[in-house]
């Protein structure tokens, strides 16, 4: 299945919670205003994304 990814048991894209940090928002500001995700949800987003790109390989093949 494609689609844009969600967070797991709602509609609520990904991305939403990226571009709510983008915009200077914090994490509490986004789960307010999508109380259907969890804190544990959003949390384990921006953990994976954390890894992704601060792993040497990326690093290297980005910034090198």
């Amino acid at each position: 299945m494609g689609g844009t990814p969600v967070f797991t048991g709602t509609r609520v894209p990904i991305q939403t919670l990226f571009d709510y940090i983008e915009g200077g928002y914090d994490l509490n500001e986004f789960l307010d205003d999508y109380p259907s995700v969890t804190r544990e949800s959003a949390l384990k987003v921006l953990e994976m994304a954390k890894m992704t790109l601060t792993t040497e390989k990326v690093l290297n093949e980005n910034f090198a």
